[in-house]
């Protein structure tokens, strides 16, 4: 049977499923399109397949079959895709491996995505996200992660006690500060073999409370024309110098 009713409470629920209330209180989010389907299946996450009229190809998850118009209404697309999947959350719990991204109060989806693609290229092991940065299953932060989000270990913690386990794990903390920061290219080898680099606010940084636990903080040196860089593309370079 194919849903053809905006009013069916099916429907209702999954178009709920954009606002992060819903996403927590039910434990689950969608995620839109073939190549992102194709990336949940191979993670295990998928509960339902939603498509368009005809049957999709994912025929081992229960297919929910659905008009256009239907389509549109769950989507947060402007053109719906032909295919979308309501998958289970994988709550991460622990903060494995010695090479640790921590987003403190991250807040645009696109940033987060760039910054999750880039962690996954630079070898990090685990991103730790603070309670207030976007949240990691918003449908804007998986679209920009074209995939990636899947395949890397994505823990929400208090910064404080992040910080606290590097310090008992012996992983240097390293903040980011313009102002008073050491130039990221003079690390040594040897302070680069194990990092929790901390990653700050689009328009903040780091607060100043973070910083202050930090055992040393990083910039990059840029042209005096320019005042700074977008979290996302210094994320990037500094994950590169690091892993070099």
């Amino acid at each position: 049977m194919v849903i053809t009713s905006l009013e069916n409470q099916k429907v209702k629920d999954l178009c709920k499923l954009q606002q992060k209330k819903y996403r927590d209180l039910t434990g689950t989010y969608l995620v839109e399109g073939e190549h992102l389907v194709l990336e949940a299946h191979k993670d295990g996450c998928i509960l339902e397949v939603i498509c368009l009229e005809e049957e999709s190809s994912f025929m081992e998850y229960p297919n929910i079959l659905v008009s256009y118009e239907v389509m549109k209404k769950i989507s947060s697309l402007d053109t719906p895709p032909k295919i979308m999947a309501l998958c289970q959350k994988k709550e991460q719990l622990e903060i494995v491996g010695d090479k640790i991204l921590l987003l403190d109060n991250v807040q645009d989806p696109g940033n987060l995505g760039t910054i999750i693609r880039s962690s996954l290229a630079f070898g990090v092991s685990t991103i730790v996200l603070t309670p207030n940065c976007v949240d990691v299953y918003n449908s804007k932060v998986i679209r920009s992660t074209q995939g990636m989000f899947f395949h890397l270990p994505i823990v929400v913690m208090e910064a404080e006690k992040a910080i606290s386990m590097m310090k008992e794990r012996k992983i240097p903390v390293y903040g980011t500060d313009v102002s008073s920061g050491v130039d990221a290219r003079s690390l040594s080898l040897p302070e680069k073999e194990k990092f929790c680099l901390i990653m700050g606010n689009e328009g903040a940084g780091v607060s100043s409370s973070i910083l202050s636990l930090c055992d040393k903080n990083l910039y990059i040196p840029i042209s005096s024309q320019v005042e700074s860089l977008n979290v996302g593309v210094a994320c990037s370079i500094l994950l590169y110098e690091l892993g070099r």
